[in-house]
């Protein structure tokens, strides 16, 4: 079993003016490790990738309910970081993971976000059921800087 030297997690209203807080809150939580600038910027790109897909895909506009679940887990080299909805739902996970499928197309969406996701996380799990919310896991290998 994994050992955790800190955790935390929020909730917040599935709205798009929460996403840079979001991003923000879990990297400034990540710098506990003193991660290169590099990984933190993976870590917020990630962050927002998520966080947006929650928002644009999970509730239907103007839901007044809608609530992301964020859980950011670190260990002494890692960052593990869960972001969570309960919206309707992805019925084709490896279809909604391809680069360019978007659901929104009228919304001039590019269909990136999981790509991106993938790109700067070292794994992506994602897990959804139809009318229950996906939650998507994102795990970051934090590098130790050497000591001088």
């Amino acid at each position: 079993m994994m050992k955790y030297i800190n955790y935390f997690k929020m909730t917040i209203p599935a709205l798009s003016r929460n996403e840079s807080f979001a991003r923000t809150a879990v990297s400034a939580f990540v710098t506990q490790l003193d991660p290169l600038v590099s990984q933190l910027s993976d870590i917020r790109a990630a962050v927002s990738e998520a966080v947006t897909n929650c928002i644009v895909h999970a509730y239907k506009e103007g839901d007044k309910a809608g609530k992301i679940s964020i859980t950011a887990r670190i260990s002494e080299d890692r960052a593990y970081i869960r972001i969570k909805d309960n919206g309707c739902g992805i019925e084709d996970i490896k279809q909604a993971m391809e680069p360019l499928f978007t659901t929104k197309p009228e919304e001039e969406r590019s269909g990136l976000g999981f790509a991106v996701m993938e790109s700067c996380a070292d794994k992506v799990k994602v897990s959804s059921k139809k009318n229950k919310g996906t939650t998507v896991s994102l795990t970051f290998i934090i590098e130790q800087r050497e000591v001088l």
